[in-house]
């Protein structure tokens, strides 16, 4: 029989690794760093480091970013934004970002430095994802079935964003060379707590020009 944590964010800190992945092109909307797009004029990126100063009140937190396509400007926005907020950021530049995202998920997993308890890995272009919505999947986490290593969010049935991981589940992802974390998971169901809720929140993102109208998001 498996054993329920019963342990939440809110009383037993967990040590957080947050992984941004801001590495891409943007190349359905003619090549843009999607991550500085505005949203009630602010950009994508500050607004979701914003949540991570707000978490670091709740956890100890390490925050990677990870650039490729786009890299000064997005890298330049940090600068900013780390020095008006008070914000620890480490950067990472993939070189490799025209192979996709899971070459900057991979770059990521090898880079983490603390000995963080659960790991984040989110998106720099899905405006909605507050500090309600990060909280909710942590507090998931801490109360996990004994065997589930993996929260994931699901909007009628469709898969969301960010994804939660325990570090025993990154030791073993990065046991396998090449090895990232959608295919571990489609490996691994078993080991995945799925968090079904109506908060469009997970699976909304911005690919297209649709989006932005949809979304209420301007270019910067």
């Amino acid at each position: 029989m498996s054993s329920t944590r019963k342990s939440s964010p809110m009383n037993a800190k967990l040590s957080l690794a947050i992984v941004l992945l801001a590495a891409g092109e943007g190349s359905r909307m003619g090549s843009i760093p999607k991550a500085l797009l505005l949203k009630e004029g602010k950009s994508l990126l500050k607004r979701f480091c914003e949540v991570v100063k707000q978490l670091e009140q709740l956890e100890p937190v390490e925050f990677v970013v990870i650039t490729g396509f786009h890299a000064k400007e997005i890298e330049a926005e940090l600068a900013r934004i780390s020095k008006e907020i008070n914000l620890a950021v480490t950067i990472q530049h993939n070189p490799n970002a025209q192979h996709g995202q899971a070459s900057s998920v991979r770059l990521a997993l090898e880079g983490l430095q603390s000995q963080f308890d659960v790991l984040a890995i989110c998106l720099s272009d899905q405006p909605n994802i507050g500090l309600e919505e990060m909280v909710l999947l942590l507090e998931q986490f801490s109360n996990r079935q004994g065997d589930q290593e993996i929260v994931m969010p699901q909007v009628n049935g469709q898969r969301g964003n960010p994804v939660l991981f325990s570090r025993k589940v990154v030791k073993a992802i990065l046991s396998t060379p090449g090895m990232v974390c959608r295919p571990y998971m489609d490996q691994h169901p078993e080991l995945i707590q799925i968090y079904e809720m109506n908060n469009p929140a997970y699976v909304l993102d911005v690919d297209t020009e649709a989006d932005i109208q949809k979304l209420g998001i301007t270019r910067a």
